[in-house]
């Protein structure tokens, strides 16, 4: 039976579409490398119609999907298990654009197009794909939409489901759902597309979608302000709003130990102010107008937080090279943390007005438990999303830290709950946090969703052990 479907797999998809083996390997082990698999066999369909043949094909022998895209993923989302009997479905061939419609302002690419390809496809045509994240030169759209990426932008623009019209999706069937309508308006019954934005392929192979584009900003400029803790940062962003409007598209909260990090394993990384400051926000700015105006706008703003005590310094970018180069300050954050060694990672989201006492409070409750723990706090503050990561004490081993895990994240997912957050803001649940949520989610949200996929997949073969 496995040697029929790989046969018939490959005369469908034709000569070199299957990997197994060696060539599967690189498919099998997640980016973080926390998950290692054994898949039967890769596949690597090269348009819609194929992907609707090779699901039809593991639904009649019952085999299950893994689907991927560039996987970037941190909770082990799209990697196999080691049973040899899952088929990875990678989506990477399937990198057209479709349709780019300046005047309705949307852009139709599929599932496999990297998340830097639409935004410059979109920057080609004069218009702006806005959402970003570190990964987005590998960070596949499918991926992307799979688990709701956040990104830098949200704050402005929304997550992931705020800038989808429209879906073209195979459902466990084989049966394909084309949903890829461009508009801001159809209430002709239940929204489906919503039901696989976020479902890390649990419910389906999404193969395209329609995007939302925007008008390209005239100027993007940014700012780095310190602070003495991150309390102010709370009435600094709701006055930045209140200032600036929705030309505030980022606002982004690092400690001075992050900042410590990536000038240690970046070097020639310039750090902000010539003293060093508990706590940072990069700010950023987009002006449909001028930078000349952007600039005006922002330094006033920042004089207000200067004169009401909320900021101690304030640096703003004088080039686009000095823009970028406040923003790699914030966008080295992981991979500095990821050279100083083995970390636990937590993404978290917090009502935004009770961040600062959610940071003070878990702060407080890991140095407690756990003497000497090195706290690697950073986020999204506009949208409530912080990435809260626990690195061990000077000298203790990092592999013998890594072994409480458990315990850390019992420590800190308690938090949040106490705060009516969420443990899972922007990164999914995939395998890494499949039990974990049992603990915070009702039995009713958990009866829900398993009737969804009940309802959808049957047979159980969409992306088995994620999500429930």
């Amino acid at each position: 039976m496995t040697a029929s479907l790989l046969e018939r797999m490959s005369e469908a998809l034709g000569p070199g579409a299957c990997l197994a083996g060696v060539e599967a390997e690189p498919y099998a082990i997640d980016w973080r490398r926390r998950y290692f698999g054994k898949p039967l066999a890769v596949v690597r369909p090269a348009n819609t119609g194929q992907v609707s043949t090779v699901v039809r094909l593991c639904a009649e022998t019952r085999t299950a999907i893994v689907p991927q895209g560039g996987n970037t993923g941190l909770c082990g989302g799209a990697t196999p298990d080691a049973s040899g009997r899952q088929v990875v479905l990678s989506l990477s061939r399937m990198n057209r654009v479709r349709d780019l419609d300046t005047i309705n302002g949307t852009i139709t690419v599929e599932a496999g197009c990297t998340l830097a390809s639409v935004q410059q496809a979109a920057e080609q045509a004069g218009r702006l794909f806005p959402l970003s994240l570190a990964a987005e030169g590998t960070a596949q759209i499918g991926g992307n939409l799979s688990t709701n990426a956040g990104g830098t932008a949200v704050l402005r623009y929304g997550n992931t489901r705020d800038l989808v019209l429209g879906l073209e999706v195979v459902l466990p069937s084989g049966e394909v759902w084309n949903g890829l309508r461009g508009l801001r308006k159809d209430n002709t019954g239940y929204d489906l597309k919503h039901l696989f934005i976020g479902a890390e392929g649990t419910l389906g192979v999404i193969t395209a979608a329609v995007l939302k584009l925007f008008p390209m900003p005239r100027a993007r400029i940014a700012a780095i302000v310190s602070l003495k803790e991150p309390r102010p940062a709370l009435a600094l962003l709701a006055l930045m709003q209140e200032r600036l409007g929705s030309r505030l598209t980022g606002f982004e909260l690092f400690s001075n130990f992050c900042l410590e990090l990536v000038l240690k394993h970046f070097p020639g990384t310039a750090a902000p102010f010539g003293s060093r400051y508990p706590q940072y926000v990069l700010i950023e700015l987009s002006e449909p107008s001028s930078e000349t105006a952007a600039a005006e706008a922002l330094e006033s703003a920042l004089s207000e937080a200067l004169q009401q005590g909320l900021i101690a310094d304030a640096a703003i970018s004088r080039s686009l090279a000095h823009f970028q180069a406040m923003w790699a300050l914030r966008d080295n954050i992981s991979e500095a943390q990821a050279k100083e060694g083995p970390n636990i990672k937590h993404d978290v989201s917090i009502p935004i007005s009770r961040m600062a006492d959610f940071i003070s409070a878990t702060d407080r409750d890991l140095s407690s438990a756990f003497p000497g723990v090195r706290m690697v706090v950073f986020g999204h503050v506009g949208d409530g999303n912080l990435h809260y990561n626990v690195s061990a004490p000077e000298g203790v081993e990092a592999a013998r830290f890594i072994e409480r895990t458990a315990e850390i994240n019992k420590v800190v997912h308690d938090s949040v709950a106490r705060f009516n957050g969420s443990i899972s803001a922007e990164h999914g649940l995939g395998q890494y946090k499949r039990e974990e949520i049992r603990r915070y989610k009702s039995e009713l949200e958990l009866r829900l969703m398993r009737s969804i996929k009940q309802a959808l997949d049957p047979l159980g073969i969409m992306n088995p052990g994620k999500v429930l």
